[in-house]
């Protein structure tokens, strides 16, 4: 009843066919979801994950994070942004960018790990492509 399994370097998340997510492993590193678990019961279409955290992608277009926050499992500064739209999202040891259907790129995470895009932001406002 598996679809997938996904993981940071202590952590593991099974993502399974009625769209729910288990998760197991060391608690900072993903391992423990509890405080999300209502988000994780269904829609969950895919999972990313960091070197300590993860991002699932409901069938609505929003984000769910948990795990290490400063390596993406805290998005509340972007979570206007990441709750409904995005398609695809990808990721770094320690940050994650979200690619949404207007083609803008929303990032979150570790400064040093891409999660500051702050610099380039009126680059990535459109033609982006996931």
């Amino acid at each position: 009843t598996w679809e997938h399994i996904y993981s940071t370097s202590r952590a593991f998340a099974a993502l399974k066919r009625d769209g729910s997510v288990v998760t197991w492993g060391t608690d900072n590193f993903g391992g423990n979801s509890r405080d999300v678990q209502e988000l994780l019961a269904g829609g969950i279409q895919s999972i990313h994950s960091t070197s300590s955290a993860f991002a699932a992608v409901k069938c609505d277009g929003s984000v769910v994070t948990w795990g290490s926050g400063l390596f993406g499992g805290d998005s509340r500064d972007v979570q206007e942004q990441l709750a409904g739209g995005v398609q695809h999202i990808c990721s770094t040891h320690g940050a994650f960018a979200a690619v949404k259907r207007d083609s803008s790129v929303v990032t979150w995470g570790d400064g040093k790990y891409g999660g500051d895009s702050r610099g380039v932001q009126e680059q990535l406002v459109d033609d982006v492509f996931a």
